[in-house]
C-alpha cells in the first residue's frame, strides 16, 4: 500500500508514533507500506524531514520519492534520505515511445539509481508501447490506466480477492 504525504504530515508531528500505531492496528506488514513524498516536501525543512524518514524507515516502512525530477532537490538527496524508490514522473514518460529527450532522461535515472540500489516507477504509463519501453530501460515498476484505473474501495476488493468483475 502506498500513501502520499504532505510536508504538514512530515514536519513538526508524531508521524513515526502514528505510523507504528496504524501499523499494529491493521496488522500490516511495515514492508507492505510505501510512504511517497515528493522533492519539494524533502526541502522543507531537511534536517526535520531526514530524522523522520529515519526513524519511518527504522521501523520497516518503504520511503518513495514520487514526481522524482520535477523538483528543486539536490541529488545528494538520495544519499541523504532513506529513499528506496523513485517514481519517474509521468511528464518523462509521455511520448518516451519517440525516442529523444524523454528517453534519454528515464534512461539516466533508471541508470543511477540502479547504482545506488533503488529501484524505479514509471508514473503515467498509458500505452503498450510506454511499457515497452520502461521495460527495456529497466524500470522495475510501472504505474498508469493502461495498468489499471483507480477503483472504489468495494471494486478493489473483489479485484484482489478475484470474487468480483473488477
Amino acid at each position: 500500500m502506498s500513501v502520499n504525504l504532505s510536508a504538514r504530515q512530515i514536519v513538526g508531528g508524531q508521524l513515526p508514533a502514528l505510523i507504528a500505531t496504524a501499523l499494529d492496528l491493521n496488522g500490516l506488514e511495515p514492508s507492505r507500506l510505501c510512504l511517497e513524498i515528493t522533492e519539494s516536501v524533502l526541502m522543507q525543512d531537511p534536517d526535520e524531514v531526514a530524522r523522520v524518514l529515519k526513524e519511518l524507515a527504522a521501523l520497516g516502512v518503504r520511503i518513495a520519492i514520487d514526481d522524482f525530477g520535477t523538483g528543486y532537490s539536490s541529488l545528494a538527496y538520495l544519499k541523504r534520505f532513506p529513499v528506496e524508490i523513485i517514481k519517474v514522473d509521468q511528464t518523462f514518460i509521455a511520448g518516451i515511445e519517440h525516442g529523444g529527450e524523454n528517453r534519454a532522461i528515464v534512461a539516466a535515472i533508471v541508470g543511477m539509481a540502479s547504482s545506488l540500489g533503488l529501484k524505479v516507477i514509471a508514473e503515467g504509463v498509458e500505452t503498450a508501447e510506454q511499457l515497452e519501453v520502461v521495460r527495456e530501460l529497466g524500470c522495475d515498476i510501472a504505474q498508469g490506466f493502461f495498468i489499471g484505473y483507480p477503483l472504489p474501495p468495494e471494486a478493489f476488493e473483489d479485484l484482489v480477492s478475484g470474487s468480483g468483475t473488477g
